[in-house]
């Protein structure tokens, strides 16, 4: 049966230590060729020689199980990883690995070369996406969170306005297809969110009609949201309790000292969530105390890097955790280890909101507090834009509004008062 070719014990010697999976003792088919790669793979990515040795054990079952079944190495496929799965629990066996299991082991012999990519043929939609985000990043310099993002919108939309009796026929788009789909959104988000929709479908317009798909310039067409500017003050949190979030996250282990630094570089000097994740050793200048960030638009700015940020990164750097060879600052805990996301520094900020027992809030927030705790020690909007890295100083104009000690100083008193 298959899930008893291979015994639990074998793989290991008496120190727990892996052993070469294709050794004399265990056999995998017509996988054996490939366990010493994969096991170094596994090794290059983190993966703890527990975990490590049941990987290579699976590898072996569906070496095992392509020879059983008369099928080569170039035959497998997801399919028949999901068949050799059923036939694992037909026999009987109760831990039966998932199809996520199956990824790496999957993403590894394509890597190899030994399994071929699955040939499936784009439709003339996806073919249209692709060259939209190739369009992003070479002409419009955007950040992969919010190529994600417009990507995503111009899936829905052309999935939704572009297809006419099961064809797809972007050239037939007109300002109605872009009303009603704006309509549909407007019911489901918020007032910001719809704001995004509009910049996102503006977005997709222009680059159709740039492309020639539109003969019209459909940009135009989408209605602008409702929502001024400065309509409400920017949400921001006592320094006090930035303190409490910093004070509360641990100092030591691979995951606390990741974290303290993360939040100090988002409290002391307002880096956006993305600025973190895209942070490199060689953007330190520890010689002349500054900090390279790498900010929206392929912008780059440097900024001076204070004593305790910096201490903060170097207990990070020098403590214990994966440095691998990669040259970001951060990555992940957990194997595979690379680069972290940028969305885990919400995760980071959220952990440490629970810990203190505050509010929750996200890392924006922290960059909210930080204007406005510069306001309040007398800095000037030029001097919070520069910290920030605004490009428009209208933008740090809206910090103005939370200084409200300024602002009761030239506020006229309301008709029929006295002035206070």
């Amino acid at each position: 049966m298959p899930g008893s070719l291979v015994s639990e014990g074998a793989g290991c010697s008496r120190e727990g230590a892996a052993m070469p999976f294709g050794s004399t003792r265990r056999k995998a088919g017509v996988l054996t060729a490939q366990v010493e790669g994969y096991q170094a793979w596994l090794a290059e990515r983190g993966y703890t020689t527990l975990t490590a040795r049941n990987m290579l054990k699976d590898l072996g079952q569906v070496g095992l199980w392509l020879s059983g079944q008369g099928l080569d190495v170039a035959d497998l496929d997801e399919g028949r990883l999901n068949q050799h799965l059923a036939d694992l629990r037909k026999s009987g066996r109760r831990r039966v690995a998932g199809p996520r299991g199956m990824v790496p082991m999957l993403t590894f012999l394509r890597e190899a070369g030994v399994v071929p990519a699955p040939q499936v043929p784009p439709s003339p939609a996806e073919v249209l996406l692709e060259r939209y985000r190739c369009w992003m990043e070479t002409e419009r310099g955007l950040s992969a969170s919010t190529m994600l993002r417009y990507g995503n919108t111009a899936r829905r939309f052309l999935a939704e306005q572009a297809v006419t009796d099961g064809q797809f026929t972007p050239d037939s788009l007109t300002g109605a297809d872009l009303n009603a789909f704006l309509l549909r959104e407007c019911a489901r988000v918020s007032a910001g969110s719809a704001k995004g929709r509009v910049a996102e479908l503006r977005s997709l317009m222009r680059f159709l009609h740039l492309q020639g798909v539109t003969p019209m310039k459909l940009g135009g067409a989408v209605p602008p949201v409702g929502g001024w500017r400065f309509a409400s003050v920017p949400p921001t949190m006592a320094a006090g309790d930035v303190q409490r979030l910093l004070d509360h996250t641990p100092r030591q282990g691979t995951v606390g000292l990741r974290d303290y630094a993360i939040l100090m570089l988002v409290a002391r000097l307002g880096l956006r969530s993305i600025e973190v994740a895209r942070l490199l050793l060689d953007d330190i200048d520890w010689r002349c105390g500054e900090i390279v960030v790498r900010g929206k638009g392929r912008r780059e700015d440097r900024l001076p890097l204070p004593a305790d940020v910096g201490e903060a990164l170097v207990a990070y750097l020098t403590g214990p955790g994966p440095r691998l060879d990669a040259r970001h600052v951060f990555l992940t805990c957990k194997a595979p280890h690379g680069p972290i996301r940028a969305d885990l520094v919400g995760d980071v900020v959220e952990r440490a909101c629970r810990r203190a027992g505050t509010l929750k809030v996200g890392p924006h927030r922290l960059r909210h507090a930080l204007a406005a705790d510069m306001l309040r020690h007398g800095a000037g909007l030029t001097a919070i834009g520069q910290v920030l890295r605004h490009q428009d100083l209208a933008t740090t104009a809206l910090y103005a509004k939370v200084d409200f000690i300024a602002l009761r100083a030239v506020a006229q008193p309301w008709p029929g008062t006295e002035a206070a």
